[in-house]
């Protein structure tokens, strides 16, 4: 009876601990830039992103909606906007830190810049600003990343 028992724990040991676990990877949104822009077209699209903060500054939504993508303008809302607003500092000097191009979802590249703040001296930056770009110049994304 003893020999039945422990063959018994033994099948109950080895069929406890080989059940496969059911662990899920979820694939992070994280930016990771490829091969980086130009100088040129750098200071084209970093035009395009002064000429939006200038107007995040004073809440132009009219200037806004004509300097970002259509394919993202009927998301634009005021929250979106004050948040934004909220995540950008005005007072202090943006400069560029990276630049290449995304992989969006829909499998899509397009030129993309990190900003951080001139007075950030950490290497990787504290506070970045990621603002994707299609290739016109308009803005399709901006994601400020920042410490609390």
């Amino acid at each position: 009876m003893k020999k039945i028992f422990l063959i018994c724990a033994v099948f109950a040991f080895h069929w406890a601990f080989s059940q496969q676990s059911k662990i899920k990877v979820i694939e992070s949104k994280k930016i990771e830039l490829t091969s980086e822009l130009s100088k040129d077209k750098i200071d084209f699209y970093n035009q395009s992103f002064l000429r939006f903060v200038d107007a995040l500054k004073i809440s132009d939504k009219e200037k806004l909606q004509t300097m970002i993508s259509d394919k993202i303008k009927y998301y634009i809302s005021d929250d979106i906007i004050r948040n934004l607003v909220g995540g950008i500092s005005f007072d202090r000097k943006t400069e560029v830190y990276k630049s290449g191009y995304q992989k969006l979802d829909e499998n899509e590249i397009y030129p993309a810049i990190q900003y951080k703040y001139a007075d950030d001296k950490q290497e990787p930056p504290r506070d970045i600003i990621t603002v994707i770009f299609e290739n016109d110049g308009k803005i399709l994304g901006v994601k400020p990343d920042y410490s609390r």
